[in-house]
Formats: C-alpha cells, sequence, structure tokens
C-alpha cells in the first residue's frame, strides 16, 4: 500500500500537524502519523524510515519545531521526498526551525513548506501533487479543489459586490 509518512519531532506537534492528517484524508489518501525526534531518538527514527519505506511509504513529511532537524536527518536515510514543515517551538516564532529545515546541503533536498498550519496543510497538498504524478484520480480530485477554490473566491467577490452597491 503506498502512502504517505508523517513524523513528528514531538506530540506537541500534534495539534497542528492533525491539519496536515485532515487534508490528506479529505482526498482519500493514506497516511501514518508517528512521533520520533531526530536527537532524541535517532535510532526509532532510522528504523522508521527503513521500515516505512518496505511498507510503501512514498513521501515522509518532517515537522520539528526549534533548531531540531528531524526533515534533513530523514533526507540522509532515504531518496524519497521529503517536505518539512517548520513548527512555532521557541522565543523565535518558528524562524530557526524555518532556517534549520530550509538550508540543506547540496544533494541533500528538502522541500520546505510555511512555519505553522498552512505549512501543514500545504505539505499535505504539496505530497499529494507528488503522488498524483502516478495517480490519475487523485489528480483529477486535485484539479476539481482548485476549481471549487476559484468558485468560492468568485462568489466571495460576488458578495462584496452586492454590500457594496
Amino acid at each position: 500500500m503506498k502512502f504517505v509518512s508523517i513524523v513528528m519531532g514531538s506530540k506537541s506537534d500534534y495539534e497542528v500537524m492533525k491539519s496536515c492528517s485532515d487534508t490528506l484524508e479529505a482526498f482519500g489518501v493514506n497516511y501514518e502519523m508517528i512521533i520520533s525526534s531526530a536527537h532524541r531518538s535517532p535510532e526509532r527514527t532510522a528504523e522508521y524510515i527503513k521500515q516505512a519505506e518496505e511498507k510503501g511509504a512514498q513521501v515522509f513529511i518532517a515537522a520539528a519545531g526549534m533548531a531540531a532537524h528531524l526533515a534533513g536527518v530523514l533526507s540522509s536515510k532515504t531518496v524519497k521526498p521529503i517536505i518539512g514543515v517548520p513548527m512555532s517551538a521557541s522565543a523565535l516564532s518558528g524562524i530557526d526551525a524555518l532556517l534549520s529545515t530550509v538550508q540543506m546541503p547540496a544533494g541533500m533536498p528538502v522541500a520546505t513548506v510555511a512555519i505553522g498550519k498552512a505549512g501543514a496543510i500545504n505539505s499535505a497538498f504539496l505530497a499529494m501533487q507528488m503522488l498524483a504524478l502516478e495517480n490519475e484520480e487523485l489528480s483529477v480530485k486535485l484539479k476539481e479543489d482548485r476549481i471549487a477554490k476559484a468558485k468560492k473566491v468568485e462568489m466571495d467577490s460576488l458578495e462584496i459586490e452586492t454590500i457594496i452597491d
């Protein structure tokens, strides 16, 4: 079974990353979600990556705050795509996590999305776009979602124009 793996550095990331899993569920995409720290449980993290690939993980989403570098560790252990979600977990409001996630050395790519909930949701969409390269049904669902979003903007605009008149 093909699926998206969501790895969080700590339990405190769950509330934000639930937005990611909810988005995947809305599109019928299989996922697995675990907590494993790059620094506090490195052996668990390495073993999980190996097991997840054997079970069918196609894309990994890694969420971590502060200067933790879960996404980088995942990138060092697999050639599957990695999407990093910086979390706001420090006095720096996630800027430290953003920089540690986006600043990867050449040849060790991590796609990096926005800090927090918007990033969690966008990580799900980016993972689905990757999966849709070989899944026409998912590609159609994503296109339909874009059309629905565009129509909502048009409807919202009509409502505002009516109020202004």
